[in-house]
């Protein structure tokens, strides 16, 4: 995992922002990849949105967090759920450019759209300005956001697919 700085526990609780059910705060994204338009969470109301930020150089984000997504993506996209990549760079700005993005998407087959965090206006800043809306920790983090837009998960590192099934299906049965 790349934490961003210094952190807490590795997992924030399931419903980590405190209180559960606020509204989940807009991306502010400079490209995008996998979709034709730029992309804004009020677009997706009324689905339940996976927000899964990572590095492409983070080796947890590349052998859990984006294969976890990607099986999100293909168990749950018939059920109303849009599974988002947002690749926030906090370290390694020089090889990690758009050129290297859209390649490492090709290789990875990443079958979702992936927005660009755009960096801080703040030069003395590193971290992003979603990553820090949203108050991550660093990468993989994953985000559940319910029909209504409102942010209903939030956590750092690895997930159990079981566990996270489970909070995407009680999101899509309140739907119901």
């Amino acid at each position: 995992m790349h934490g961003a700085r210094v952190r807490t526990p590795a997992t924030r609780s399931v419903f980590g922002i405190d209180p559960p059910g606020q509204p989940a705060p807009p991306w502010t994204t400079r490209e995008w990849f996998g979709i034709g338009d730029a992309l804004q969470l009020a677009d997706l109301r009324g689905k339940v949105v996976v927000l899964h930020a990572f590095q492409m150089l983070c080796p947890a984000c590349v052998h859990h967090g984006l294969p976890q997504a990607q099986r999100i993506h293909a168990t749950f996209a018939a059920s109303g759920v849009a599974v988002i990549g947002l690749h926030t760079v906090f370290e390694h700005h020089t090889a990690m450019t758009p050129v290297s993005l859209q390649a490492f998407l090709h290789e990875y087959r990443i079958a979702f759209p992936v927005g660009v965090d755009a960096p801080s206006a703040d030069a003395s800043n590193p971290i992003p300005v979603t990553m820090q809306a949203y108050g991550m920790q660093g990468t993989p983090s994953l985000m559940l956001i319910d029909r209504n837009g409102h942010l209903r998960q939030h956590a750092f590192g690895a997930l159990e697919d079981l566990a996270l099934g489970a909070a995407i299906a009680t999101l899509i049965a309140e739907g119901d």
